[in-house]
């Protein structure tokens, strides 16, 4: 998987219209979930892209701390499902931790993770904390890496 990061603005028009319907894809219908992914944060955010074969396969975006949490921030983490166990998740989130090391200057990290996904999250040094809660009508818990 070939991984770019890149700012709003260097986002093509096909790379954003790729992103947000791969988004839609993972967070709306495969999960069903009606909320609104198009949420005014995109313009601040720093895009992580998977790339397999010029398909978008993972994504995530990044933010630095003050933009969306007190903390730098990663958010909007998907693979591809038939692109799921080949450890895509893992390359796109660690990518996602150095392009916050590297432009946000940031080592604590806060995310909002899906309950189910809390043991993937611990293998990247994220630790939970505080109570289960509803986003989205989807069970979550914080996690910070610090």
């Amino acid at each position: 998987m070939e991984i770019q990061v890149k700012n709003f603005e260097e986002l093509s028009t096909k790379e954003l219209y790729d992103l947000l319907q791969l988004r839609s894809e993972v967070f709306v219908v495969e999960q069903d979930c009606v909320y609104q992914d198009i949420d005014g944060k995109d313009e601040r955010a720093l895009h992580i892209l998977g790339w397999e074969d010029g398909k978008l396969v993972a994504y995530t975006r990044c933010f630095k701390a003050g933009d969306y949490f007190d903390e730098a921030s990663i958010g909007r983490v998907l693979v591809r499902e038939n692109y799921r166990k080949l450890g895509y998740g893992h390359e796109i989130t660690k990518a996602s931790i150095n392009a916050i090391k590297t432009n946000y200057k940031a080592d604590k990290i806060k995310i909002s993770a899906q309950v189910y996904l809390v043991i993937f999250y611990e293998s990247h040094g994220f630790k939970t904390y505080g109570d289960r809660y509803l986003e989205d009508g989807i069970p979550h818990i914080a996690m910070v890496r610090a």
